[in-house]
C-alpha cells in the first residue's frame, strides 16, 4: 500500500493538482482560459469513453455488466441516505443543508474516475472497460433522492413540476451524453476505430490529464482558501469519513459480482467520490435555498484531493487484497 501512494503522489497528474492547489493558496494569478479547461474536460471525456467503448466490444455483454450498472445505480440511490443520517450525527445543518450534501456523495465524479484508469493503466492492471457506462449510470439516482429527502421532511423544491423533468436534465448533461456517446462509438468501431484514431486518444492523453489536474488544482485551492469559517470539523470529519465508507461498500459490491481486481478498485473509487459538476448544477435548481458553499467546497475541495492522493492507491490496494489478484 505505501508503495502504491509513494509511486501515486509522486506521478506527474497527483504532482500537477498539488501544483495547482499551492499556486492558488499562494494567491498566484495562474489561471486556465475557460474555454481551454472546458476543451481539456470534453478530449477526457472522449477519450476514457471511447476505449471503454472499445473494450465492451472486445468482451462482449453479460450479466455481470448487468449486474454492475444495476448495483451502480441502487448504490447512488442508496449513499444520500448514508450521508443524511451521517451528517445528522457530525453536524448540526438543516435538514435541506443535508440533502443537498448527501447527493453530491451518491452522484460521482468522473475526473477522480478518469484519473484513477490513467494509474490501473500505467501499471498495467486489467480492469472492465465497461465501468464507464457504471459511471455514467450513476450521475442521476442520487438527485432524485435528495429530492425526495426534502420533500419527505416538509421542505420545499423548485422541481419545475416533477422529478422527472430534473432526471431528464442529468441524462442529457453534456458530460453524460459526451461520455456515453463515444462509449457508443468505442462499442461500435472496435478495435478497428481506435487504430484510425489511437495518435489522438492515446499519446497525448496523460499531458492532458495533467494539465486538466493543475487547473482543478488552481479551483480545489480557491475553493479552500475561501472556506475559512465554513467547513467545521464536524463536515470536514464527513468529507473523509464518507468516501471511506462509499469505497469500502463499493469493494464489498465489485467482489461479490466477481468483478477483476482492477475493476473492483473502479468500483470503490466511484462509490467513493463526490460530484462537483452535474449535481452542483441540479441542486442550483431544485434546492436553490441550500448553501453551494458548503457542498462545492466539501466535493471539491475537501473529498476531491483526498481521494486523488490517499484514496486511490488506499482503494486499489484494498480491491487487489479483498478480491485477489
Amino acid at each position: 500500500m505505501l508503495e502504491l501512494a509513494a509511486d501515486n503522489l509522486t506521478s506527474p497528474m497527483i504532482l500537477c493538482f498539488v501544483l495547482g492547489v499551492a499556486a492558488a493558496l499562494a494567491r498566484s494569478d495562474l489561471s486556465f482560459p475557460e474555454a481551454v479547461a472546458k476543451g481539456m474536460s470534453i478530449y477526457l471525456l472522449f477519450a476514457i469513453g471511447f476505449k471503454g467503448g472499445v473494450s465492451l466490444n472486445e468482451a462482449g455483454i453479460d450479466a455481470r455488466l448487468v449486474g454492475a450498472i444495476l448495483a451502480g445505480v441502487a448504490l447512488s440511490a442508496v449513499f444520500p441516505l448514508v450521508g443524511f443520517r451521517l451528517l445528522a450525527l457530525l453536524t448540526s445543518l438543516g435538514p435541506t443543508d443535508r440533502a443537498a450534501i448527501a447527493a453530491h456523495y451518491g452522484s460521482i465524479s468522473i475526473v477522480t474516475f478518469v484519473t484513477a484508469v490513467s494509474v490501473l493503466d500505467a501499471g498495467g492492471i486489467a480492469h472492465e472497460g465497461y465501468m464507464v457506462a457504471v459511471a455514467a449510470a450513476m450521475e442521476a439516482p442520487a438527485i432524485l433522492t435528495a429530492l425526495w429527502l426534502v420533500a419527505r421532511g416538509g421542505g420545499t423544491t423548485q422541481t419545475g413540476g416533477s422529478s422527472g423533468h430534473h432526471l431528464r436534465e442529468i441524462l442529457l448533461n453534456g458530460s453524460i451524453v459526451l461520455l456515453l456517446g463515444a462509449f457508443a462509438i468505442g462499442w461500435i468501431t472496435g478495435p478497428d476505430g481506435q487504430r484510425e484514431i489511437d495518435a489522438m486518444i492515446t499519446a497525448p492523453f496523460k499531458g492532458v490529464l495533467c494539465l486538466f489536474l493543475l487547473d482543478m488544482g488552481l479551483v480545489a485551492g480557491r475553493g479552500l482558501r475561501n472556506a475559512r469559517g465554513i467547513i467545521g470539523p464536524g463536515l470536514l470529519a464527513f468529507g473523509v469519513l464518507m468516501p471511506l465508507l462509499g469505497a469500502a461498500i463499493g469493494i464489498a459490491a465489485g467482489a461479490m459480482l466477481g468483478l477483476s481486481p482492477g475493476g473492483v478498485a473502479l468500483f470503490a473509487v466511484l462509490s467513493a467520490s463526490a460530484s462537483y459538476i452535474a449535481v452542483p448544477a441540479a441542486m442550483r435548481v431544485a434546492l436553490p435555498e441550500a448553501n453551494p458553499s458548503l457542498y462545492l467546497t466539501l466535493s471539491l475541495g475537501i473529498t476531491f484531493p483526498f481521494n486523488l492522493v490517499v484514496g486511490i492507491p488506499l482503494y486499489l490496494w484494498a480491491a487487489t487484497a479483498f478480491a485477489g489478484g
